[in-house]
Parts: C-alpha cells; sequence; structure tokens
C-alpha cells in the first residue's frame, strides 16, 4: 500500500503537470471507486481546475477552482499514470480525467481504495482523525517524544495507527524500527527517551530518504520518470526475509504482530 514517501513523490510530480489545466474529459469505468453518479461526477469536474495538491497522511487533496476537493486514498494495489492517450497503460484503469487537450490522469487498482468528491468542510472533517505529520515543519523531536511517550503498546502498532501518526505503513515501520536498532515489538511504556529521540531521528532519515528516492512504486509516473520507485532497493528489512542483515549479518527474519507482517534483524534490533 502506498505510504507517505510514495504519495509525497506523486504529490510533488503532479504539481508540476496538472495545476491550472481544465478538465477536459472525465471517464468513469467503475462507479464504486466514487462517490457521486458518473454522470455527476463529470459534470462536476468538466472544465474545473486543480489549483493545488495537499498530501495528508496516505491521502491526496486536489483543491479545484471551484472550492471542492477530490480526495484520493489508493489503498491495496492502486497507481497513477499521466500520460497521453497514446500512453494509456496496458492496465485495468477505473478513473480517467483528462487535463488540457492531451494529458491525461490514468488512476489504477482502485479496487479497495477511491477518489470521492467533497466540499473542503467534508473532506476537513473526513481527514480530521489522522494524527501529525512527521515531516511538517512544526514537529520536532520534542513534540514527538511527548506524543509517543504516553502510548502504551508495542512500537510498530503506534506507527502504523493513522490517529497517532499519518502516513506510515507496513514497510516504513519497519524501516524505521530497524534504523534505531529497536525491535518492532518493543513496548513504548518500556521506552527510555534516549530510545525515542534514536526513533525521532530514525523516522525522519528513513522517510526524507525514501521520498527522495521517490518511494517504492513499481510504475513510473510518466514516461520520463525516471525518480518514481527509486527506494525499491533502499529497504534494509523489510520483505527481505532469509536474507543477511546490511549492518550485523545476521539472518532477517519475518514474523507476525497483531495480525501485520513484521521484518526484523535479531543480531541488531533489542527491545531497549
Amino acid at each position: 500500500m502506498p505510504e507517505l514517501p510514495e504519495m509525497e513523490n506523486y504529490r510533488i510530480q503532479l504539481s508540476r503537470h496538472i495545476l491550472d489545466l481544465p478538465m477536459s474529459e472525465i471517464v468513469v469505468h467503475r462507479e464504486k471507486s466514487i462517490n457521486v453518479e458518473p454522470d455527476q461526477f463529470a459534470k462536476e469536474l468538466s472544465g474545473r481546475q486543480v489549483i493545488f495538491v495537499e498530501r495528508r497522511g496516505k491521502h491526496l487533496l486536489f483543491h479545484l477552482d471551484n472550492g471542492k476537493r477530490l480526495l484520493l486514498h489508493l489503498m491495496l494495489g492502486g497507481l497513477l499514470y499521466l500520460g497521453t492517450k497514446e500512453e494509456r497503460p496496458e492496465r485495468s484503469t477505473q478513473v480517467e480525467i483528462s487535463f488540457g487537450p492531451d494529458l491525461v490522469l490514468y488512476f489504477i487498482g482502485l479496487r479497495l481504495g477511491y477518489l470521492h468528491l467533497h466540499s473542503a468542510k467534508e473532506a476537513e472533517d473526513l481527514l480530521s482523525h489522522l494524527g501529525p505529520e512527521l515531516l511538517d515543519r512544526r514537529m520536532n523531536e520534542e513534540r514527538f517524544i511527548r506524543l509517543l511517550s504516553k502510548r502504551r503498546g508495542s512500537l510498530k502498532s503506534a506507527l502504523v495507527n493513522q490517529d497517532v501518526v499519518a502516513g506510515i505503513g507496513n514497510c516504513y515501520a519497519d524501516e524505521i524500527a530497524f534504523a534505531a536498532e529497536l525491535l518492532p515489538s518493543v513496548k513504548l511504556q518500556n521506552m527510555s527517551e534516549e530510545d525515542f529521540s534514536r526513533l525521532y531521528k530514525a523516522t525522519r532519515e528513513v522517510l526524507l530518504e525514501a521520498t527522495e528516492a521517490g518511494g517504492y512504486m513499481e510504475m513510473p509516473l510518466t514516461k520520463d520518470d525516471t525518480l518514481t520507485g527509486g527506494s525499491n532497493d533502499l529497504c534494509r528489512v523489510y520483505d527481505r526475509e532469509g536474507e543477511v542483515c546490511p549492518r550485523c549479518g545476521d539472518i532477517i527474519v519475518k514474523t507476525e504482530l497483531n495480525g501485520r507482517k513484521v521484518f526484523y534483524s535479531p543480531g541488531c534490533q533489542h527491545d531497549r
């Protein structure tokens, strides 16, 4: 499932290509991917322009010039592709939105995900439960420690809880725990201030590195996109079961924690 780095990469790249271009054609292939009737959806978007693309957690918010919002959550398996009609990917698309005369944004794999049209207030209310953004300029080490140190339960469970912090899922939770030299299963109530300080630095390093590398999406956003997917080879433990840990040489283990798969290196990740 796309996480903060993947969606931030999409936000940055889309902002370079689609802003202030009128939507000229809206095609809906799967009605369940949207929240209004297809005819109404097309009518509401036709001629409108995206004036700003915002990311909130794992969501993208397309701010329209009439004050409304398109709220996107790709969920598991969702992808975006931006190109001409001739460059249409050989994939099943659920929604297609044309910008200007010959640029189409293809929404792919929205079987669990969605693209919903809302008022600004509706979108704000729907996302109001999300925790703070960890890369926000208002986030600092002191606030981070205060946010997590008062909680109980495992580290991974807290990191992937969108009500606690926004944007982290299975992959980056494991990578952050590895960078902090902590087991994903470590209990927050057993962590020291030094542990939390190390965790804060690890969180920023992992998320910034992955974002700058373009995230781990399997397909480029455009035909000229050489950035997206660049962090595929940067994962140290996630999906590396049985491989050698790059830090200590131990074998990476896969297990489960509260129904989620977990990858870690037993040789250099500890509960304190």
